[in-house]
């Protein structure tokens, strides 16, 4: 696990990298006191499973660019949907029929906090 520093640092690298690349929907959940599996999860959307490949990528590019070497990518042959577990947050990118059925905001937002919004 990273230092809640670092953690931070890297939650804003993949944040800007998504909103720089047109991502939709930006939503940071703190995962803290909820789970173990990670510290945030962060949760966007793609346009067309080009585009959704292509956030992937930048992504995982960005986070080999930082030094960040300890993730992997799930879901590579998908055209719906890729999870990058970047260790300390968890992120899903999703065509936005696939990410309404899952509904992983509903899932892990705590209604009473209104710091988990989208960015």
């Amino acid at each position: 696990m990273r230092r809640p520093m670092e953690v931070l640092k890297l939650k804003k690298i993949i944040e800007r990298t998504l909103d720089q690349n047109k991502a939709q929907n930006i939503v940071a959940i703190s995962l803290k006191g909820k789970s173990s599996i990670a510290d945030y999860m962060i949760i966007a959307s793609g346009n067309s499973s080009r585009h959704i490949q292509s956030l992937s990528e930048t992504i995982v590019k960005k986070l080999g660019e930082k030094g960040m070497g300890k993730f992997s990518v799930e879901g590579r042959t998908s055209n719906d949907w890729k999870l990058i577990d970047a260790i300390d947050i968890i992120v899903h990118i999703f065509h936005p029929e696939k990410r309404k059925f899952y509904d992983l905001e509903k899932m892990w937002c705590d209604p009473t906090n209104s710091k988990e919004a989208i960015i």
